[in-house]
């Protein structure tokens, strides 16, 4: 088959699940098109059976904001018609499933049907979709995509519970493909974090709001008060500084490394 995936490019879990399900498609002999405005950072080891179109979004002085959707509308377009596409896979309902079926709509005018798959990872459902100003967009694009998958139970459930979903939500868990990732224990590598071989809390995040970081260091602070114990911090972003700070002013810095 010829599937075109439209996802963020980013680190996310999002990104990420897209990206390497697309080159587990493409190892199978389907024809992968990925479709997003950066190139996924996933796609740097693997060419074979894929094929990256860039979404470029114009920049008019009319528009305070880029006009990102109805860009991705265009080149999906044109993708779907010149690549001949059979499916397009769209990872977040907001706004790419929005988006695929305006696309799917566009192209039935011109007699061309291509189902879409929309697959849910969370953010897009927990944050973004719950916005009272996007719950109909929201209800619509899940209602209006084919099937419709979700990368948890939990996930599933709470769609199903904060908006009004008539379609049938089939779960698949997110994964770790350990013929890839077969990581054996590193006690070197312990001990340079734990040199007394305390225990090791890890967190690994974008270091947005949403992921909870000061809530990380606070029950850090809590579990550090009952047993040895040290915390890796992995990732960055715009929480990163706070956590640094919090770490100082609760005396915990000395067991804790970004």
């Amino acid at each position: 088959m010829k599937i075109g995936i439209v996802c963020y490019p980013t680190f996310g879990g999002s990104g990420i699940v897209a990206t390497e399900l697309g080159k587990a498609l493409a190892d199978k002999e389907h024809e992968v098109h990925f479709v997003a405005y950066r190139q996924p950072v996933r796609l740097n080891d693997q060419v074979n059976n894929i094929v990256f179109h860039e979404v470029r979004v114009a920049d008019y002085p009319l528009f305070e904001y880029p006009p990102y959707e109805l860009s991705l509308a265009c080149k999906l377009l044109d993708v779907v018609k010149y690549e001949k596409l059979d499916l397009l896979h769209v990872h977040y309902a907001i706004p790419h499933a929005y988006v695929a079926y305006l696309t799917k709509q566009i192209l039935a005018e011109e007699g061309i049907h291509i189902p879409v798959v929309t697959t849910l990872h969370g953010t897009d459902i927990t944050l973004v979709g719950k916005s009272p100003a996007l719950t109909p967009a929201v209800n619509f694009s899940i209602n209006h995509s084919n099937v419709v998958t979700a990368v948890s139970q939990h996930l599933r459930e709470e769609t199903l519970n904060c908006f009004s979903i008539r379609k049938e939500i089939k779960v698949i868990p997110n994964f770790i493909d350990f013929d890839l990732h077969n990581y054996t224990f590193d006690q070197d590598l312990q001990l340079h974090y734990a040199p007394n071989r305390e225990k090791i809390m890890i967190h690994i995040s974008n270091f947005r709001p949403v992921k909870r970081v000061a809530d990380v260091i606070r029950i850090f602070v809590n579990v550090r008060e009952k047993m040895p114990v040290k915390l890796l911090m992995v990732g960055d972003g715009p929480q990163r500084e706070v956590a640094e700070y919090m770490c100082r002013d609760l005396g915990c810095s000395d067991d804790v490394k970004f």
